[in-house]
């Protein structure tokens, strides 16, 4: 079996789901139902990072590589410049708390983009302002 191969995959797809965490909220200005997967995965992210928990997939990778024979990274195009965008050699938990930061605030920002666009293309999507009653003078009859 392929297992070195389908490590590989597992690596491009673990690269995915960073890059949809971190820039993912940019495509709910097209396709806005992808909040009920986006958040989540947001959560997601933040909670590992946060908690200094290993990503299941990181183990689930390390045990396809082994079964394939692979001593560990080699030396191919994914190995080369995909894993060291995933697995950098000096993460520290205080880098960790960092890129939980940057994840915060690049959703924040992306997240305050959409909902200001969406009301500035729909007025009534904004949430209603309360305005101040005015008083109209009431005649009397003589």
């Amino acid at each position: 079996m392929p297992y070195g191969l389908f490590a590989d995959a597992l690596v491009l797809a673990h690269l995915a789901f960073v890059g949809f965490v971190m820039l993912g909220g940019i495509a709910l200005a097209w396709r806005p139902n992808l909040a009920w997967f986006h958040l989540p995965a947001v959560m997601w992210a933040i909670l590992v990072e946060w908690n200094g928990w290993i990503c299941p997939l990181t183990p689930w990778e390390q045990r396809l590589r082994a079964a394939g024979g692979e001593p560990g990274y080699g030396g191919n195009f994914i190995d080369h410049y995909v894993v060291p965008l995933l697995y950098p050699a000096d993460l520290t938990p205080r880098i960790q708390l960092l890129l939980v930061a940057v994840v915060i605030a690049v959703n924040v920002l992306i997240y305050a983009w959409i909902i200001g666009r969406r009301i500035q293309s729909d007025p009534s999507a904004a949430p209603p302002v309360r305005r101040a009653r005015t008083l109209r003078p009431t005649r009397t009859h003589d």
